[in-house]
């Protein structure tokens, strides 16, 4: 039996390239390690939960507010208008999307990949098979590399797939603590003190019954399980039961090319669709799953295998612009903690928590007020050059 599509990875990437192709009738095999859970804050917007049809019993919090904390303490609490961010447990949310595409047709394997062989006409994916330990072969006419960010698929198949940018995320699930001001299992705390990370931030995020306390560094050396423990007894949740711990690569960048120009084509965190500054991840992997599954679609149904590169020009297309902004935001700063306190300062400003809000909820820059753009660039011009009080109000 030759497969129309091989997706290896079971992700939110991997899992929503396969049903959408299993929907329109390919016969696809999705191929995922069994247990592995990522480490990951789980924030979801609701354009996330509209375009992609998740019902509410996958939403375990509604946030209604993201309080900033600055280096020396200070915080900004930022009331999210007009919605809300959902938050998902991806221990259980990647299993339902795993099934919802086995649903609508998708073969699921359970493994772990180890290459692709070209002896023949099509290329052939070979797996160890979890509970055999044998090794299995499918062949395939495309495949759809979605097994994550130091991504086996893209460093021996894609072009520049082995140079990728990334932190490393580590998170700690634990039992919630009972609301008081220091927890709120409506808000997402995020805090940026270089005694956390020195380059990146620290979260506190609500998971119903659970909560993800965690940061992310891109720097050697720099002790994950001792800054999750400071971040820990900051926020006084040194009581609470450990559930789980876990740690991973996060991407910053999205790679130059996701195909190979014959029969590859890479999604999600495999291709670096994490958004810069923030590490949001979830809804541009589902995105980038979409795109390379209309990419292979196109592939199949015109034997064109120019169309592989329709993914990547389809996801720049709608979200290029913002990871450019995302990524000079964090460039600027993210360097040193005066430049941290700087930022916290600029979150005071109203249009900042607006503009910014908006835009997340729906993923696209807002354009509708063109006075508070300007108001915020030179705002953010004062503080890099300076002019303004670090701790004062933007």
């Amino acid at each position: 039996m030759i497969h129309d599509v091989v997706v290896i990875g079971g992700g939110p990437s991997g899992a929503t390239a396969a049903q959408d192709l299993a929907e329109q009738g390919r016969r696809v095999a999705l191929i995922d390690k069994a247990g592995r859970i990522k480490p990951c804050g789980g924030a979801v917007p609701p354009r996330l939960i509209r375009d992609f049809d998740i019902p509410d019993d996958q939403i375990v919090a509604r946030i209604g507010t993201a309080r900033m904390v600055s280096p020396t303490g200070r915080q900004v609490d930022i009331p999210i208008e007009d919605g809300y961010v959902g938050m998902v447990d991806r221990e259980h949310f990647d299993e339902f999307l795993r099934i919802r595409a086995a649903k609508a047709g998708a073969e699921r394997h359970t493994g772990t990949f180890l290459r692709v062989d070209r002896d023949g006409p099509n290329p052939v994916v070979v797996y160890r098979d979890k509970a055999s330990g044998e090794e299995v072969r499918l062949e395939t006419k495309l495949i759809i590399g979605a097994d994550g960010a130091r991504s086996n698929v893209a460093r021996a198949e894609v072009p520049g797939g082995e140079a990728i940018p990334y932190v490393i995320a580590y998170h700690e699930i634990i039992e919630a603590p009972k609301a008081s001001n220091a927890y709120d299992p409506t808000r997402c705390d995020v805090v940026y003190d270089g005694a956390i990370s020195p380059d990146f931030y620290g979260w506190v995020f609500p998971h119903g019954a659970q909560a993800s306390v965690g940061m992310g560094t891109g720097r050697d050396g720099v002790d994950l399980k001792a800054a999750t423990k400071a971040l820990r007894e900051s926020s006084g949740l040194m009581e609470c039961e450990t559930i789980r711990r876990e740690g991973a690569p996060i991407p910053l960048k999205p790679l130059n090319r996701w195909d190979n120009g014959k029969d590859v084509v890479l999604a999600g965190d495999a291709a670096g669709v994490v958004a810069p500054s923030s590490g949001e991840g979830i809804f541009y992997a589902m995105v980038g799953g979409r795109v390379a599954a209309v990419a292979a679609e196109k592939v199949l149904a015109t034997a064109q295998v120019k169309h592989l590169a329709a993914a990547r020009k389809l996801f720049m297309k709608d979200h290029k612009a913002v990871f450019r902004i995302l990524g000079a935001m964090q460039d600027a700063y993210y360097k040193s903690d005066e430049r941290r306190e700087r930022f916290v300062t600029l979150c005071h400003d109203v249009d900042v928590q607006r503009l910014t809000f908006e835009a997340y909820m729906n993923k696209e820059l807002v354009r509708a007020r063109p006075l508070a753009h300007i108001k915020i660039g030179i705002k953010n011009l004062a503080h890099l050059m300076g002019l303004v009080p670090a701790t004062g109000r933007a």
